[in-house]
């Protein structure tokens, strides 16, 4: 048994923050039927890197897809069809969950809108995730993760100053956007499946923006602004609210240091051969090293430069105090930490043969997550799911893939 055991999610969602988010229901065990376009699917499987099989040869399964879709059922359906139309709306009458991320007002041309499934299913938990919401002048615009980082103001915080050298925003290097919607699509999920279960025995309807779900994730940084009415500093890899928080170079590369507290500063000075900077009243507390660290930040660079990455980690690891070097993704998969928590793992595939996956990090002690299926080739489970879930004939389905509906 797991978590999830017996929830039936319909996944409509293409790219990356439904996809997410469905792909955590079913690492936490509930069974996801994954609709796409007949011929094409999911969008992702036409971006990133192909997958090899075990004789080296391209695959059609992309990295992007493998990324997002593990433990999925994959069926097609042309929902633009009656036909179709008709199908989902066979399918979501038996589901617990609906996750979809069209355009706000999309799937209402279908029938297929949270007014429509939850009139057929009223204890269905509908989640739209859009870019900008069902409400608002903004509400019919696409939009995609480059535009909800800069929208939001995290490229407004991110990359160096305007006046270092490459100074200017900068975006985060993955879709963070996508994927924080998908976190928090997953807890708004679990929380009203709970209030149904618990309270109301109805579900509701989910408006979750990707907008919103970025600048929500700004946190402490959006709070700087609201109290103070200031635009926060972009620093490149420091913090503005403590010091030292940033990568340092040494002589063979660059280390990250974290010092969090005074004692923590305290033990740093010592590895670093000046304990008297721990007194000095401009070094003293967090705030004195914040509002001072013009003058601090080049003392400590120019004693960390003398020593490589590695020796320097050592001595700050046996003292206490956090530090770590900048890895690239060969090095992460090799640390032995990574290694011991088994954040890599392989699965089974009908046509690559197998293929690697960061693991779900969440480790529950009485229902640990169970990798049961690989992300799934197109339409790979139509005919499977058509039988078990709509008591469907073999004549049936052969009449449906003859009109091109599945």
């Amino acid at each position: 048994m797991t978590c999830l055991t017996g929830v039936r999610v319909l996944d409509l969602s293409r790219v990356f923050s439904g996809p997410w988010a469905a792909q955590m229901l079913a690492d936490f065990g509930a069974d996801v039927i994954k609709v796409e376009r007949p011929g094409r699917g999911d969008d992702v499987r036409q971006q990133g890197l192909r997958a090899r099989d075990a004789e080296g040869n391209e695959t059609r399964e992309t990295s992007s897809f493998l990324a997002m879709n593990r433990g999925k059922r994959s069926i097609t359906v042309d929902i633009a069809r009656p036909e179709g139309q008709a199908l989902v709306r066979q399918l979501a009458a038996g589901s617990d969950i609906v996750i979809e991320n069209f355009k706000a007002g999309d799937l209402a041309r279908y029938g297929l809108d949270h007014f429509a499934l939850r009139a057929l299913n009223p204890r269905l938990v509908y989640c739209s995730i859009s870019g900008f919401g069902q409400t608002g002048p903004y509400r019919h615009l696409p939009g995609y993760d480059p535009l909800f980082q800069s929208m939001s103001g995290l490229m407004s915080i991110t990359g160096h100053a305007d006046d270092e050298p490459g100074g200017g925003p900068m975006r985060v290097g993955y879709s963070v956007g996508d994927i924080t919607a998908g976190f928090y699509a997953m807890a708004a999920i679990l929380a009203a499946l709970r209030h149904r279960d618990l309270v109301s025995g109805e579900g509701q309807h989910i408006d979750l923006a990707l907008l919103d779900a970025q600048l929500a994730s700004m946190s402490h940084v959006a709070m700087m602004y609201l109290v103070s009415g200031r635009q926060p500093p972009r620093l490149g890899n420091a913090s503005p609210i403590t010091c030292p928080w940033q990568s340092f170079e040494c002589a063979d590369g660059q280390l990250v240091v974290a010092v969090g507290n005074d004692p923590q500063f305290a033990a740093f000075c010592q590895v670093l051969g000046h304990p008297e900077w721990a007194a000095d009243d401009r070094f003293a507390t967090n705030p004195q090293r914040a509002r001072n660290r013009q003058v601090l930040v080049p003392m400590l660079a120019e004693v960390l430069r003398r020593r490589p990455v590695a020796e320097w980690h050592q001595r700050f690891e046996a003292a206490g105090v956090p530090t770590g070097p900048i890895n690239d993704f060969e090095q992460v998969f090799a640390d032995p930490q990574v290694t011991h928590r088994q954040m890599r793992l392989t699965l089974p595939h009908p046509t690559a043969g197998s293929v690697p996956q960061v693991a779900n990090p969440v480790k529950f002690s009485q229902t640990p997550v169970q990798y049961h299926r690989a992300p799934p080739l197109l339409g790979e489970h139509t005919v499977e799911v058509l039988r078990e879930r709509l008591s469907l004939d073999d004549a049936r389905i052969a009449q449906l893939r003859q009109d091109q509906v599945i």
